[in-house]
């Protein structure tokens, strides 16, 4: 039986926890895409639904509700953006600058799913804020802070600035490291039930 992700924060309403780097957020289509962080925590949590959802690739911090109540309030501050998330990206190049922002709409690439592209006329809206906190000669370590939550969004603005992320087989070269350097380092939420602000914060594991 497959271990569950890492429990950083258990509560009454909802969980926080570590998801893994090759693990889905959801059970997929098929018998082999039955393994997921929802799948192997509903064996000691049967009411247990996702909030939002982590790639396949990318690890980090994941929120679940535990009750269909705690789970509707939790959603609604994901679509009113009141949620605030930080990733850490390790990628190619030497980004000159310290910081900046990407804005640049985003499509389903249909004929290349689950690929996404950068489309002016029919993409919907994506601001992505980045802050360089490292650099070496050929690759610099961010600090993203995305403000919209399309699919792929952080991996498409970068690889369209020129600056995938290193280990990224869908948008740059996926020899350039072991995994996709992409870790879900912060978030910050309102409890559903008393209304406190809290942080969750898990450092990058590469």
């Amino acid at each position: 039986m497959e271990q569950a992700p890492p429990i950083l924060h258990l509560d009454p309403l909802f969980l926080v926890v570590i998801k893994p780097p090759w693990l889905l957020s959801v059970p997929g289509r098929g018998p082999d895409k039955q393994d997921s962080v929802v799948t192997r925590l509903a064996r000691d949590f049967p009411a247990i639904r996702e909030v939002h959802r982590l790639d396949w690739e990318t690890s980090g911090l994941m929120l679940l509700a535990r009750d269909k109540a705690s789970h509707r309030a939790l959603s609604l501050q994901f679509q009113q953006r009141s949620v605030e998330k930080e990733y850490i990206a390790q990628v190619a190049g030497r980004i000159a600058e310290a910081a900046g922002q990407i804005e640049l709409p985003l499509i389903c690439d249909w004929p290349n799913r689950p690929r996404q592209r950068v489309d002016h006329q029919l993409g919907k809206p994506a601001l992505t804020l980045w802050q360089c906190i490292a650099r070496d000669a050929a690759s610099s370590r961010l600090l993203l802070r995305p403000h919209t939550g399309r699919s792929h969004q952080l991996r498409v603005h970068l690889a369209s600035i020129g600056h995938p992320i290193l280990g990224d087989g869908l948008y740059g070269n996926p020899s350039s490291a072991p995994r996709l350097l992409l870790h879900a380092s912060r978030l910050s939420i309102d409890h559903p039930g008393s209304g406190q602000r809290l942080i969750f914060d898990s450092p990058a594991p590469f």
